[in-house]
């Protein structure tokens, strides 16, 4: 179906000539918000805010949406309205042949790309021609406002240059009419002001012009305190001196009108994504619209992170909203020469452009700055200031009046600048992982169209999506078609950040981020160099604090200093990250500090992590047997945890740091440090379901206890490393392990460590079904604990000998040791323990047919193990609690509870364990009682 939309005047549409009734204003308004955009996803908020603004009904999405609906049906299908990614297109063939604006913007660009004056003249008539008036007729609201507003200076730009043209093509006399009014409803434009003197002088009256340049001047002095442009005097002098020049034959409208500049760098290409930041820059830019004041666009970012490709191609794609030009300049506050552009000399080359000479221009900074300001204040001009290295350099360049946009980029986050001029931030992050994948693929071109996708996902992660490394790749892939870019991945995997090294700073990813180091402290740099040591892959400011050997206030500015250079990222919590990238580059600057630096630094956060573990542990679980640590070394603060949640909260912030940190002390040859690490990291990695970083703390123990002097530690890191298989259903493993600390617990006559591995190997040997087995391991165990006088210890081999003839079918004897185990825990106040001998007894008397006691005991086992924070085993006593309410047509309380199991297993990464309890819910939902 052929469509027309006319915008310019009433809202109207035509479906194969025929009128569509578009109903009332607000759907009128809906589907020229859409038009404006046509063929673009316009989100269903944005379309929300343009029809709506502050008075968006309650279901403001649901109106819309009948709104489209209606449009939909009163166009037969004729306006394609499509619904994807949470917003509306309006599908249509050719834009800007259907929407009479879009086609006024086409004709408009054709006439400035150049060619003869005849053929501009022609064009630009045709476009002026598209106007019926006043846009968006019977429409009212912020948009409307903003948009008619927009789209009049945008008329307005064309009137102006379809004159200069005609001008130059000899016409004057025939354009005064039309000259004499634009400059009553513009009084104050200079640029209608230079063509109607031109137009009156070419129709022989220089007199006239020569008066309107007079009582133009005496207003202007009079209402705004300053004088004509440069431009419109120099026009004046030649019109007193009868410069033949401006004579029809010659043209000459060069000199009718202030100069245009078009200063803007090429669009820059490929551009991906951004969607997110290009929908900010949309939305306030629109803000500010409805709301007279200056804009300013601050994007910060690292180096390399596409501030000024962002930049260039909104401003690019928005060229029409600035139809007296576009200034720009780079600054050089992060750049090769180390020399930031002074404004003095910014205001130079802004004046020059403006049309004012340079031996016309005032030599103070000051005087430059009010010439400036008066050239630009009515025009509606685009500024950009890119690359900026502080607020004072970019204040003098901020225009006045209320019409310019202003983009900025910096490095530093400019905090004077959105204090006191209202400045917009816009932060940028790494691309997303389907950005970072278009960039690169488009990039590289065709000659790696048939790449293989692995490769090409291996160095999205390898450049952790950071756009300036997938640039420099793409480069050097297309540059040499023939290097396997396998190749491209090994170097970068082998090198880091070196990999994109060259010759060209600007093309050098580690020349790029080193300007950036440029304007900080020498402390500042040491510390930046220092993070890149630390463990994890994020800061706490305590641990920052050990890190540095700072005072915490010093460490927090230091920290602070490298937030406003993006080169650190303040996340939640308080947290201090780097990309993996400026972490790679940061590490080859930690290793020019001297070794004796890195390695207290290193021992400081080492003992930090270790000790805080540690005291985390033992609020967490006091009954956990204690265990001597060296004292931390000089300026390993610890943080206060004050009870048990504290601990708990820092133990799930810190956790991957904690990993980290027993992985750095095990490549530091720190053997103590990563046993004891895995030692306090035990009851939060059991409570809290971490099965595999458990196995993974334990075996790294077990390597470090090789070299530790103590034969318990040997044991004991063989004994809980077999636990954490066993936990993994790594039977085999499990056995050899915990027989190995068996035999080592026997050759060194070490009771204790004997009764340990009878107590597991009995667990792990229920768990593979050798029933009978089992339950000799924990007799074996419990006579040991007995011989020791350790109660708590022989509670838990009771439970196990209950557990174990619980299997086996003796339910008095499981029930007269578990008994007893549960008054053995009361008495030590062993909450764990009696929640692990609630769920035995829940067990015993479930299979004994008294289930309304086992609710009862499994109910209770599972309030202990919330209380504990013991994740792990209250799943399993929650899905055992659901089997047992389903055996007595509880169906409902049953599925509740294997719900809340399946939600843990799920969490907790036990993929058997929530399918099982899957099927059960399953067997459930088809189960005729329900």
């Amino acid at each position: 179906m052929a469509a027309m939309i006319t915008l310019l005047g009433e809202v109207t549409a035509q479906v194969d000539g025929r009128d569509v009734d578009l109903g009332p204003p607000r759907q009128r308004c809906v589907l020229a918000a859409l038009a404006v955009e046509a063929g673009r996803l316009l989100p269903a908020e944005r379309l929300v805010r343009a029809v709506w603004g502050v008075d968006t009904p309650r279901r403001g999405r649901a109106t819309l949406h009948s709104h489209i609906s209606r449009l939909r049906k009163a166009s037969a299908g004729g306006l394609a309205i499509v619904y994807r990614s949470d917003g509306y297109t309006l599908v249509l063939d050719q834009p800007d042949q259907v929407v009479d604006l879009l086609r006024f913007r086409a004709l408009c660009d054709r006439a400035r790309g150049g060619g003869d004056d005849t053929r501009t003249v022609e064009l630009l008539t045709e476009a002026l021609a598209l106007w019926r008036g006043e846009p968006l007729t019977g429409l009212s609201g912020e948009w409307v406002e903003g948009e008619r507003d927009r789209w009049q200076q945008e008329r307005w730009a064309a009137e102006h240059d379809l004159v200069d043209a005609q001008l130059r093509t000899g016409q004057g006399e025939e354009l005064v009419a039309r000259l004499s009014a634009r400059t009553r409803q513009q009084p104050l434009d200079e640029r209608a002001a230079g063509q109607y003197m031109l137009a009156l002088h070419r129709a022989g009256r220089p007199a006239d012009a020569l008066d309107h340049y007079r009582r133009l001047r005496q207003r202007l002095v009079a209402e705004l305190g300053t004088d004509l442009g440069a431009a419109l005097q120099a026009l004046h002098q030649r019109i007193l001196a009868a410069d033949p020049c401006l004579d029809p034959a010659s043209g000459g409208a060069e000199a009718t009108s202030v100069a245009v500049p078009r200063q803007l760098p090429g669009a820059p290409a490929p551009f991906v994504g951004r969607r997110r930041e290009l929908d900010r820059l949309e939305a306030t830019l629109a803000t500010e619209r409805v709301s007279p004041t200056l804009l300013i666009s601050a994007i910060g970012g690292t180096g390399g992170i596409g501030k000024t490709w962002l930049v260039l191609h909104w401003a690019h794609r928005n060229l029409r909203r600035f139809p007296d030009g576009q200034l720009f300049v780079d600054l050089h506050g992060f750049s090769p020469t180390g020399r930031p552009a002074h404004p003095a000399d910014v205001l130079g080359g802004f004046l020059d452009a403006l049309g004012v000479d340079r031996d016309h221009q005032p030599a103070e900074l000051d005087r430059r700055a009010e010439s400036y300001r008066s050239l630009v204040a009515d025009r509606r001009m685009l500024i950009v200031l890119d690359n900026v290295a502080t607020t004072d350099q970019v204040i003098p360049l901020l225009p006045g009046g209320h019409h310019c946009t202003v983009m900025i980029t910096s490095r530093n986050q400019l905090h004077g600048l959105i204090a006191r001029h209202g400045a917009r931030p816009v932060h940028l992050d790494v691309l997303t992982d389907a950005e970072a994948h278009a960039l690169l693929t488009t990039a590289l071109g065709p000659d790696h169209a048939h790449a293989d996708p692995r490769v090409i996902t291996e160095l999205v992660e390898l450049c952790g999506r950071f756009p300036l490394a997938l640039g420099l790749i793409a480069a050097r892939g297309a540059a040499d078609p023939r290097l396997p870019l396998r190749d491209i991945a090994a170097d970068l995997r082998a090198l880091g950040p070196d990999a994109l090294d060259s010759d060209d700073p600007t093309a050098s990813l580690p020349a790029v981020l080193s300007w950036s180091l440029r304007h900080l402290t020498d402390r500042q740099r040491e510390v930046f160099a220092l993070l890149s040591i630390a463990p994890g892959p994020d800061t706490g400011l305590p641990a920052a604090v050990c890190l540095t050997g700072l005072a915490e206030r010093e460490a927090h500015a230091a920290l602070q200093a490298l937030i406003d250079a993006s080169l650190v990222e303040r996340t939640a919590g308080g947290r201090y990250a780097m990309h993996d990238l400026v972490r790679a580059y940061a590490t080859t600057t930690a290793d020019a500090l001297p070794a004796e630096v890195r390695e207290a630094a290193l021992g400081r956060v080492l003992d930090h992590y270790t000790h805080t573990a540690y005291l985390a542990d033992q609020l967490v679980h006091p009954q956990h047997h204690a265990v001597r640590l060296d004292p931390p070394a000089g300026g390993a603060h610890l943080p206060p945890l004050p009870d048990a949640s504290a601990a708990w909260a820092w133990l799930d912030t810190e956790h991957a740091c904690l990993l980290a940190a027993q992985q750095t002390a095990g490549a530091h040859n720190r053997y103590a440090a990563v046993w004891w690490l895995a030692w306090s990291l035990h009851t939060f990695h059991y409570r809290r379901g971490h099965r595999h970083d458990q196995l993974t703390a334990w075996q790294a123990a077990a390597d470090a206890a090789v070299h530790l002097p103590d034969p318990t530690a040997h044991a004991h890191s063989h004994r809980l490393l077999g636990l954490a298989h066993a936990r993994l259903d790594h039977h085999a493993d499990a056995l050899h392990h915990l027989r190995h600390a068996l035999t080592i617990a026997e050759h060194h006559r070490d009771p204790t460590e004997q009764a340990h591995a009878h107590n597991e190997l009995g667990m792990v040997c229920a768990q593979r079904g050798d029933d009978r087995q089992a339950l000799a391991h924990a007799r074996q165990a419990l006579d040991l604990y007995r011989g020791l006088d350790k109660p708590m210890w022989e509670a838990r081999a009771l439970n196990g000998v209950g557990w174990c003839a619980a299997q086996l079918g003796d339910y008095e004897t499981a029930r007269e040791h578990c008994q007893a185990a549960l008054t053995l825990n009361r008495q030590q106040h062993s909450v764990d323990g009696e929640a692990a001998v609630l769920d035995s007894l829940g067990y015993i008397d479930h299979h004994s047919g008294r289930h309304t006691q086992a609710i009862d005991h499994y109910t209770n086992a599972v309030a202990l193990y919330r209380d504990l924070g013991n994740a792990f085993e209250a799943a399993d006593t929650l899905e055992t609690l659901g089997q047992t309410h389903r055996a007595i047509g509880q169906l409902t309380q049953a599925r509740t509870v294997l719900r809340e199991a399946h939600r843990l297993y799920r969490e907790q990464g036990r993929h058997d364990d929530a399918a099982r309890t899957q099927r059960e819910l399953d067997t459930l939902d088809r189960d005729p009682r329900t």
